[in-house]
C-alpha cells in the first residue's frame, strides 16, 4: 500500500500539471481565434479578469478557511505590493501578451514565456542580488542557460522556415483539417511577427518583475490565494480604466451567446481558480520548483495541436526556436535548484554546529561554577 501511495503521489501531480499546460495552450489557440475574428484584446482581458476576480474573492477565503491569519493583510505596505503585483502581473503582462498573441502564434507565446528565468537572472544581477562568479558551476549554468534562452528567442523572431504540415492536395482527412482551420486559428500571416514577439518579450520581462515582488510578498503573507485574489482585483481595475480609453466604442463591449462569450467564461474560471489551485497544491506537495519545470510542456502541446489539427500554421523555425529556449530554461532551472540545495545544506550544517555549541556551553558553564565554588 505504501509503495502504491508513493507512486500515486508522483503520478497525480505530474498528470495534473501536464493537463494544466495542455488546457493553457488550448485556451491560447481559442483566444488567438477570437482575436483574429475581430474581438478586442482589451475587452477580452477586462471581462476574463473581472469574472476571475469575482469568483476568486470568495474562493480564496474558502481555500484558507482552516488556516490562522496571524498577520493583518490590508496594511499600507501590503496595499502597495498588491497594486504593484496587479500592475506587473495582470495589467502589463496580459495587455502585452494578448497584443503579442494577436500578431504571432501560441508557440511563440511559449518560446517567449520561457525567457522568464533568464530575465529574472539579469534582474537579480541588476539589483545586486547575484554575482557573476564564473568559477561557480551553478552560475555558469545560469549564464549559459540565459544565452541559450535568448538564442532561442532570436531564432523564433528571424527564422520561420517552411510549414511542418502544408495544405494537403488530397488526403482522407483533408476535409477535416480544412473544417478545423475554418473555425479555429493557430497562425495567420502577419507583417508584424517581430512586433508580436517584442510585445511577448516585454510581457515576460513584466512577469519576471512580478515574480520578484510575489516571492517577497508570499513570505510575509503566506495565504497565497488571498494574495492572488487581491492583486487580481487590483489588476482588473487597472485594465478596466486603461481599456476604457483604448476601446471607447461601446459596441465592442457587447457580448453575445457565441464562442467568444464561452471562451471568456472558460478562461476566467480556469485562470483564476483551476490552474492556480492545482499549482498551489502541487507546489506544497512537490516543492517550489516542481510547477515551473512543466512550462516547457507548452512547446510539446502547441506542436501536437499545431500539427494534428492545423495546416499552414506551424513552422519548423518556430518549433526549433522554442526547443532551444526550452533547453536554456531547463538549464537555468537546474542551476537554481542546485543553488538552493547547496544553500540548504550550508544552513543545515550551521544549525548542526549551533546545536553542538549549545550542548557544549552548559558543560563549560557548569565547570566554571564548580571552579568558583
Amino acid at each position: 500500500m505504501g509503495l502504491m501511495e508513493a507512486r500515486w503521489e508522483n503520478i497525480v501531480p505530474f498528470i495534473a500539471m501536464a493537463l494544466m499546460e495542455a488546457c493553457t495552450i488550448a485556451l491560447t489557440i481559442l483566444a488567438k481565434t477570437a482575436l483574429t475574428g475581430g474581438m478586442s484584446p482589451f475587452v477580452f482581458i477586462v471581462y476574463t479578469n473581472a469574472l476571475g476576480s469575482l469568483v476568486l474573492l470568495p474562493y480564496s477565503f474558502f481555500f484558507h478557511r482552516d488556516e490562522r491569519d496571524d498577520e493583518p493583510f490590508l496594511t499600507k505596505p501590503s496595499v502597495v505590493r498588491i497594486f504593484l503585483l496587479g500592475f506587473t502581473g495582470v495589467f502589463l503582462y496580459q495587455n502585452l501578451a494578448f497584443l503579442g498573441l494577436s500578431y504571432s502564434s501560441p508557440i511563440v507565446v511559449c518560446a517567449m514565456g520561457l525567457q522568464s528565468p533568464a530575465f529574472s537572472f539579469l534582474l537579480s544581477i541588476a539589483l545586486g542580488e547575484g554575482g557573476l562568479g564564473w568559477e561557480c558551476k551553478r552560475t555558469r549554468g545560469r549564464v549559459i542557460g540565459t544565452l541559450i534562452c535568448f538564442t532561442g528567442a532570436f531564432v523564433e523572431v528571424i527564422y520561420l522556415g517552411p510549414f511542418i504540415r502544408p495544405s494537403p492536395s488530397s488526403s482522407p482527412n483533408s476535409n477535416f483539417l480544412t473544417t478545423i482551420s475554418h473555425y479555429l486559428t493557430f497562425f495567420k500571416n502577419s507583417d508584424n511577427w517581430a512586433l508580436g514577439s517584442l510585445f511577448l518579450a516585454c510581457a515576460t520581462l513584466s512577469i519576471s518583475i512580478w515574480n520578484i515582488i510575489q516571492l517577497d510578498t508570499v513570505q510575509k503573507y503566506p495565504q497565497v490565494m488571498k494574495v492572488v485574489s487581491a492583486y487580481s482585483l487590483a489588476g482588473t481595475l487597472q485594465c478596466a480604466i486603461f481599456s476604457a480609453f483604448m476601446e471607447p466604442d461601446l459596441s465592442a463591449w457587447k457580448l453575445e451567446l457565441n464562442m467568444d462569450f464561452y471562451l471568456i467564461i472558460a478562461t476566467g474560471i480556469f485562470g483564476s481558480i483551476i490552474r492556480t489551485s492545482v499549482q498551489v497544491k502541487c507546489s506544497k506537495m512537490k516543492g517550489p520548483y516542481y510547477v515551473p519545470l512543466f512550462k516547457p510542456f507548452g512547446i510539446l502541446w502547441a506542436s501536437i495541436f499545431g500539427t494534428s489539427f492545423f495546416v499552414n500554421s506551424l513552422h519548423y523555425g518556430s518549433v526549433l526556436g522554442a526547443a532551444i529556449a526550452g533547453t536554456g530554461y531547463l538549464l537555468i532551472m537546474w542551476s537554481q535548484v542546485q543553488r538552493d540545495v547547496q544553500k540548504d545544506m550550508m544552513e543545515e550544517k550551521v544549525n548542526h554546529q549551533l546545536d553542538s555549541d549549545d550542548q557544549i556551553t552548559p558543560l563549560l558553564l557548569g565547570n566554571g561554577d564548580v571552579d568558583q565554588v
